[in-house]
């Protein structure tokens, strides 16, 4: 069985689906890893790491995708820009693609995938269970995006993070207000308090208020009788009137805060707006506001996709792909999800999708040209 591993074409992708050492394990197990040239060199891996792991290097992409029996990729199949064509137009009918699809969100290229004959799994949708959780690939990436968010916002802030008591004076510590607990929002407090900052944490699901305060932040919390997270562990989407007693709680804190991250996701909906225009015009002047679901609509009304702009004197950062600007370690930790969910399913080097399997049954979204995950077919109806 080949496994393809391509160079990502999604603008501002520098990640990489297969790292030179985990190719190393694909061939130990039997598999023939070919790798498009190049495909690794903005994390980091250059041709030879891949030939030194017993990996083949294709020079030219449609010769890599003919013979591909799976596909590994980080990003969803785009419209290539040297051949003229969608990369699922490259790809030959029975092919295992392996990828974030998020297909929630795009209806429309699950519906192309199924129609070519592509069998996707999606990583985004690998429930959360304890089994599935070495291939957890949202919760690996999340934990970069959490650690480079906070990184980022002190590049921007005009201040030191820090308490400090010098002969000049004493300097607060900066105050760092996160909006969303989830693996993002709790790896940015634990950066943000090895930093020397004083954190506070917002969360919907009471149930994480311990995690905070384990970390050292403290817990912003909206008294409710709702209840708001799903079987699967994720944020359930919040009602207005919920949202408007968040909104009311939240402003005193945001306004007061030197640096603002929020997180808030619902998977296959509009991110909740949680910062809104009025909270950015109290802020204090110099302050930073980092919006990682800007992708998916934004959690501040002020925050523009791939820019950073500056709103009444705040900065807001709309950086969609923060996993990216760590590549290195995302794309190795990605690569390892990825293996993990393939040794899941080979046994005597043969993979095979075992459709009465929950994480199969979770991530499968086509196969054999049909749309088989549940929930895209309920959303398709």
């Amino acid at each position: 069985m080949i496994i393809a591993i391509p160079k990502e074409i999604f603008p501002g992708e520098n990640r990489v689906a297969c790292v030179p050492d985990v190719a190393a394990k694909y061939i130990k197990q039997g598999f023939e890893v070919q790798v498009e040239s190049n495909a690794g060199l903005k994390a980091g891996f250059t041709n030879e790491d891949y030939e030194k792991a017993g990996a083949k290097v294709v020079d030219r992409v449609t010769d890599l995708y003919a013979s591909a029996d799976m596909v590994l990729k980080v990003q969803r199949p785009v419209d290539h820009p040297d051949e003229g064509k969608n990369e699922l137009d490259l790809m030959k009918s029975g092919t295992i693609l392996i990828t974030f699809l998020y297909p929630l969100h795009n209806s429309k290229l699950v519906q192309e995938c199924a129609g070519k004959g592509i069998n996707v799994l999606s990583m985004d949708m690998i429930p959360r269970t304890t089994i599935a959780q070495k291939m957890d690939a949202l919760s690996s990436q999340a934990n970069i995006g959490g650690y480079k968010s906070v990184v980022m916002c002190a590049d921007v802030l005009g201040k030191i993070f820090p308490l400090m008591m010098t002969a000049a004076g004493t300097i607060s510590p900066a105050k760092v207000v996160i909006m969303g607990a989830g693996v993002a929002g709790l790896q940015a407090l634990g950066t943000a308090k090895r930093l020397g900052a004083v954190v506070e944490v917002s969360d919907i699901r009471p149930a994480v208020k311990e995690e905070v305060q384990s970390l050292g932040g403290k817990f912003i919390e909206v008294e409710t009788d709702e209840d708001m997270q799903d079987e699967g562990g994720y944020a359930k989407e919040a009602s207005e009137e919920f949202l408007q007693k968040q909104k009311e709680l939240i402003f005193k804190h945001v306004t007061e805060a030197d640096i603002v991250i929020t997180t808030a996701l619902v998977p296959g909906k509009k991110a909740p707006v949680l910062v809104t225009e009025e909270m950015v015009k109290n802020m204090r002047t110099g302050s930073v506001i980092l919006d990682m679901a800007v992708e998916f609509g934004g959690n501040c009304e002020l925050s523009e996709n791939g820019k950073t702009v500056v709103k009444n004197n705040v900065s807001i950062i709309g950086e969609p792909n923060l996993p990216s600007l760590v590549p290195t370690h995302a794309s190795d930790m990605y690569s390892k999800n990825i293996l993990n969910l393939i040794n899941h399913f080979t046994k005597e080097g043969k993979f095979e999708l075992d459709l009465e399997d929950e994480i199969i049954q979770g991530a499968l979204i086509t196969n054999s040209g049909e749309v088989v995950n549940q929930r895209i077919k309920d959303l398709l109806q």
